[in-house]
């Protein structure tokens, strides 16, 4: 159930996509609330002018406790994009502490304090994962006279959702099916601000078999994005080895491309894009932690999408023609999205202190 919000307040929401119920937590004057369905579960109020966190626990068992830390710096981390570290007093944590420390949300430091870092927290996937598992074991294959691992099965249902402060909801990821998504899918290709970019107009049966054959594909995935449930755009994640992109490049066995598109016109501009880009690619950073680059090959004159990827942080790496485009091969390194906590913008509107949307109408 979603916490209501009240005057002064920011309700951030974490373990948005799991089993694991949903948590709020309240950024107020006192600090950080974690409630479960009304109850607060635990409290972490800032210390040394923010320098340290103190965790004031409730009566609460120690794994809902320990989702209470995690969430509580979670919400910390996410709103306070300046920060890279932040104390945590022993004494205080003492209750979860092994807890963070195996996971590697917190590091052992001198004097018994401990340090949450915000670039070893946000590759925890249990917090933005429905149901995270190990690695899938390597095997591999040939395909197409390419040699690569084998893929695990398709997930299905919600991949990945997340609270995103500067618009005041959930963003989230489903894989998409055919049933669903193919009506949808045949407007959306349609619209010819789309058509421009994707060439790939046509009829309800075309997009049945179009989409029926990703979901087909081992090295494909497609899926859909919503906001707070709202469908708004589409995105195809694929392996690139065993992809098109693979021969142009030294694709390594782990490597991940995307494709994208934005179907609804309300969820266009800069607010939007650093909330589904830097997602999606958080996203595929956390289905495989052996994932160290995510690739694209946007058109080489689509202007605005490479200035999208460049504030995203990702390198431009060569132009290259594909039978169908000049393209441009674009690369993101885990070590930077993650080091550079490149998941929000450096700068959060300023709407996110109220925990409501921001209306800025102009294209990023």
């Amino acid at each position: 159930m979603d916490a209501e919000m009240r005057p002064g307040e920011t309700v951030y929401t974490s373990f948005n996509a799991g089993e694991q119920p949903r948590l709020a937590v309240r950024a107020g004057g006192r600090g950080l609330a974690v409630e479960l369905d009304g109850m607060v579960l635990a409290t972490l109020v800032p210390e040394d002018e923010g320098r340290r966190l103190a965790f004031r626990p409730g009566a609460a068992e120690p794994v809902t406790l320990v989702h209470a830390a995690l969430a509580g710096l979670e919400a910390f981390f996410a709103l306070h994009p300046d920060r890279a570290t932040v104390g945590l007093a022993s004494m205080d944590w003492a209750l979860v502490a092994d807890a963070l420390l195996g996971r590697g949300a917190a590091l052992a430091g001198p004097g018994g304090m401990l340090t949450a870092r915000a670039s070893l927290l946000w590759q925890l996937p249990e917090l933005w994962l429905p149901s995270p598992t190990a690695p899938y074991p390597q095997h591999l294959v040939m395909t197409g006279g390419r040699r690569h691992p084998l893929r695990p099965m398709k997930p299905t249902g919600m991949v990945y959702a997340r609270f995103i402060p500067w618009l005041g909801g959930v963003l989230s990821l489903r894989a998409a099916t055919v049933e669903a998504d193919a009506a949808r899918l045949n407007r959306w290709m349609n619209d010819p601000r789309v058509a421009a970019v994707w060439a790939e107009e046509g009829d309800l049966d075309k997009h049945r078999a179009y989409l029926g054959g990703l979901i087909a594909d081992p090295h494909m995935l497609p899926l859909i994005v919503s906001f707070n449930g709202e469908p708004f755009g589409y995105f195809e994640v694929y392996w690139a080895k065993e992809n098109r992109l693979g021969p142009f490049y030294d694709a390594q066995n782990y490597d991940r491309g995307w494709h994208v598109l934005i179907g609804e016109d309300g969820f266009r501009g800069r607010p939007w894009v650093t909330a589904w880009l830097p997602s999606l690619m958080h996203y595929i950073f956390l289905d495989d932690c052996r994932t160290e680059r995510i690739v694209g090959e946007p058109r080489a004159d689509h202007q605005q999408q490479i200035r999208n990827l460049d504030k995203a942080g990702f390198a431009k790496i060569k132009e290259f023609d594909f039978p169908h485009k000049r393209a441009l091969l674009v690369m993101l390194l885990r070590e930077r999205f993650f080091g550079d906590r490149l998941w929000q913008p450096a700068v959060v509107p300023a709407a996110a202190r109220q925990g409501v949307r921001q209306p800025e109408p102009v294209d990023a």
